[in-house]
């Protein structure tokens, strides 16, 4: 991806009136639009750049020459053979304001075109490492769990039965686009269990009954970690699906970690038996 400076200078919003303003601001805050214009949005560069270079489209780009600080004012992109472009739009810093919803804004959003990606168009390694998460509701968290997973170099991480949707802005502001970077899939419990086995990944679920020490469970062969809320857990679909139960050992009063914590641990876990094996 290469950015450079175009002549848009008819492309100037000052208006927070303007209908594509509005618009914006509605994806921002309404799931259900989102899913039906198939748009979100994406404020920031690097986040911009990883959702770019993932292969999701911009419908337009809107920009603040007055928070740029330096950096092109006007940008373009190429991302397929025929060098499609898409609009930037110049904005003042009261518009801008109108539709930030990060701190300390880089002065950048852009309206991408989202796209589903299924679990047979998962690209897996020879020894797959997978997170399952079965209705996680908050985005913060599922954000969290994006960045272990792209530190840890995992092959994907599927939402089950999601209460938030994958474009929530919340979601891509704490993931820092590893949304983009790690391969991630929405779909029900059911047709996530048949693709484990399927795929003879073996199904290790995080849970306090009947489990055995996390470091004491193989991590070594192809396997999917899956947690659950942090208030009621995994549903019985998958503790009856599962090939072993683990757990964290917990040394005070509180019995669970937030699902972000618990799911960089299991990870790393697994990257070590691995490293060392």
């Amino acid at each position: 991806m290469y950015f450079c400076i175009v002549n848009m200078e008819e492309l100037f919003i000052s208006s927070t009136q303007n209908p594509k303003v509005k618009r914006i601001a509605t994806l921002i805050q309404k799931s259900s639009l989102r899913k039906e214009t198939g748009l979100f949005v994406v404020e920031g560069f690097r986040e911009i750049e990883h959702c770019i270079e993932a292969g999701f489209q911009p419908e337009a780009v809107y920009v603040c020459p007055e928070i740029l600080e330096g950096r092109p004012t006007f940008l373009q992109t190429a991302f397929d053979k025929e060098h499609t472009v898409f609009p930037i739009y110049s904005v003042t810093p009261e518009v801008y304001a109108k539709l930030a919803f990060r701190e300390g804004t880089e002065g950048i959003i852009a309206v991408m075109k989202g796209r589903t990606l299924t679990l047979d168009e998962l690209k897996l390694s020879k020894v797959p490492l997978i997170v399952v998460l079965e209705r996680v509701e908050k985005p913060g968290n599922l954000g969290a769990v994006l960045r272990s997973a792209d530190a840890a170099g995992a092959d994907a991480v599927i939402v089950c039965d999601p209460l938030t949707d994958l474009y929530n802005p919340n979601l891509i502001r704490s993931s820092i686009g590893a949304i983009f970077t790690v391969p991630t899939v929405s779909c029900t419990s059911e047709s996530c269990i048949a693709w484990l086995k399927k795929n003879n990944i073996r199904i290790l679920t995080a849970q306090l009954q009947d489990s055995h020490l996390y470091y004491d469970t193989d991590m070594q062969r192809p396997t999917a970690i899956v947690m659950g809320t942090e208030s009621t857990g995994l549903t019985d679909q998958w503790r009856q699906a599962a090939d072993a139960h683990i757990r964290i050992p917990m040394q005070g009063q509180l019995d669970s970690l937030n699902v972000s914590v618990s799911a960089a641990i299991l990870l790393f876990e697994a990257v070590r038996q691995r490293l060392n094996h």
